[in-house]
């Protein structure tokens, strides 16, 4: 796609629940005239980081560029919040393609699920019981049983999010990897997860579910009692995120593992 065709044309204000962010979008669009967003040629979402996520899954495979200000309180996958030369600002705009995971979940009623993640999917325990979980890369069982709280396959775009948090690396936007991250776990205890290729297929199975059961999370996406997922990459679907140049997705990489 060309860039005039990415950041030319019609702009759509789209703003978080927020008074602050409801506030940003009564005053742009005095200043700038506004679309429906379903004719617009980009998306300017106003919030923090949980709304982008809400309006890269709105918006994928659309075509439309996400550009979004903060004013949330995280605003990691945002930009700057002015409102001077917003134009300007959007077409000189470094775009950004994800390809988000695709979730398929098998629950203990026996019915199937798909969901799609941008940033990561999850399993987590569902009670004092410690989750068993088995994990297969491509069919083959690379870890018998893992125990702990849960384990996640985070994206580039995610892993400055939930996996890092859980002590996940840090992965370059546009690395064909993804990063398998255990969740407190406590056996094998040194366990600290594995880098894998993009291209592969997540097998994670829970062990005894009747008694130790979990969930199942894509990004907003929750699957109760599952008994397993499998996880991979759908290059199919992609959503686009714009970033300020100086400011964009490789550079905040860098910076993040440089935080002390």
């Amino acid at each position: 796609m060309a860039k005039q065709e990415l950041f030319g044309g019609a702009l759509a204000f789209i703003a978080s629940g927020t008074p602050e962010a409801a506030a940003a979008e009564a005053r742009l669009k005095s200043l700038y005239e506004s679309a429906d967003p379903e004719q617009a040629d980009v998306i300017i979402a106003l919030g923090g980081d949980g709304f982008m996520l809400q309006m890269l899954h709105r918006f994928m495979n659309s075509g439309k560029p996400i550009y979004g200000m903060n004013r949330g309180s995280v605003g990691f996958l945002m930009n700057e919040f002015r409102e001077d030369e917003l134009r300007e600002r959007v077409r000189a705009a470094i775009a950004s393609t994800l390809h988000p995971l695709q979730m398929d979940a098998l629950d203990q009623q026996g019915n199937e699920h798909r969901a799609y993640a941008i940033n990561e999917v999850s399993l987590f325990r569902q009670s004092y019981q410690t989750a068993k979980l088995r994990i297969s890369i491509d069919e083959r069982v690379r870890l018998e049983e893992l125990s702990g709280d849960g384990v996640l396959v985070a994206t580039p775009a995610g892993s400055t999010a939930y996996n890092l948090s859980a002590h996940g690396p840090i992965l370059p936007i546009h690395a064909p990897l993804l990063a398998l991250t255990p969740i407190s776990a406590f056996r094998p205890r040194l366990w600290r997860g594995a880098l894998i290729p993009d291209r592969v297929r997540v097998t994670l199975e829970v062990l005894e579910p009747e008694k130790r059961p979990v969930n199942a999370v894509a990004d907003h996406t929750e699957i109760k009692s599952v008994l397993k997922i499998v996880v991979r990459q759908d290059r199919r679907a992609k959503s686009l995120i714009l970033f300020d140049p100086g400011h964009s997705w490789d550079e905040r990489i860098l910076t993040e593992q440089f935080r002390y």
